[in-house]
């Protein structure tokens, strides 16, 4: 059995620099570390219960299927803050049929963000 210490998600993006800003300053995803120098220099930012690095840089488009789940405490009060500050939103927070509140995202590279809020009344939440 393989007993995993961390995990992290690597995005190797067309533009590091575009995605840092976004990432970081758009989001306001905070740093884990940072290494190597430069333009093409990696970051790691804290993604709740993981890590998400950008580093490297892609030779072409970004692979299709890969999206981000990201679980916010407010979905709505992201998507404020979110679109006051250009992030482009393909999706309003929506009540799904399975309880969740969703919004979704999109990177400047394309890859789909979902973020995700677990309302109060919601099984995920439930403690017996």
């Amino acid at each position: 059995m393989v007993h995993v210490l961390s995990s992290r998600i690597l995005l190797r993006p067309v533009d590091p620099e575009r995605s840092r800003i976004f990432y970081g300053r758009s989001l306001g995803l905070p740093v884990y570390r940072e290494f190597g120098t430069g333009p093409e220099r990696g970051t790691v930012y804290f993604l709740g219960g993981g890590f998400l690095e950008v580093s490297g840089r892609a030779a072409g488009p970004p692979v299709p299927g890969l999206e981000l789940w990201m679980q916010v405490a407010d979905v709505r009060a992201a998507h404020e803050e979110l679109s006051a500050g250009g992030v482009e939103v393909l999706r309003e927070p929506v009540r799904e049929p399975w309880g969740l509140v969703e919004m979704w995202l999109r990177d400047p590279d394309g890859h789909r963000i979902v973020m995700v809020e677990v309302p109060a009344d919601h099984p995920l939440r439930y403690r017996p």
